[in-house]
């Protein structure tokens, strides 16, 4: 489980800061690929989103470089992912247009958080352990 807490941060940082880098610069392009619709949004909240996930990108940025030394970020990034589980299913629900890719990514990102939440919380735990047995 140790071996794998990097490349997973690395992942989820990627992830996020892709997310941010077609938001900011493009939020038409989010709009036609996700929802095939054009892009209206006159209350910024796609912004938000994008601020929402940039801090996920600096969290685990930060968790990436920190968490040998203060495991406790594994336990941040665990919070940080569960806290989007039924974000996107709600959006789903309430979204009027939506194109295949923007359904199925709807569908699977809680699933995907669920379990990245779920993996840090046990590898917070694996790696605060003081039982050899549990390394």
């Amino acid at each position: 489980m140790k071996r794998l807490i990097t490349p997973m941060l690395v992942i989820l940082i990627l992830l996020d800061v892709i997310y941010v880098a077609i938001i900011f610069p493009r939020p038409d392009f989010w709009f036609k690929t996700l929802h095939g619709a054009p892009y209206v949004d006159p209350q910024g909240l796609l912004f938000r989103t994008g601020a929402v996930w940039a801090s996920f990108a600096l969290f685990q940025f930060l968790a990436l470089i920190k968490w040998r030394k203060a495991p406790y970020w594994l336990m941040l990034v665990a919070g940080i992912r569960l806290t989007e589980v039924f974000a996107d299913w709600v959006h789903l629900y309430y979204a009027q247009n939506m194109t295949g890719l923007g359904r199925l990514s709807l569908l699977a990102a809680p699933i995907v958080n669920g379990l990245t939440g779920w993996f840090f919380f046990r590898a917070y735990l694996k790696v605060t352990s003081t039982s050899p047995a549990d390394q």
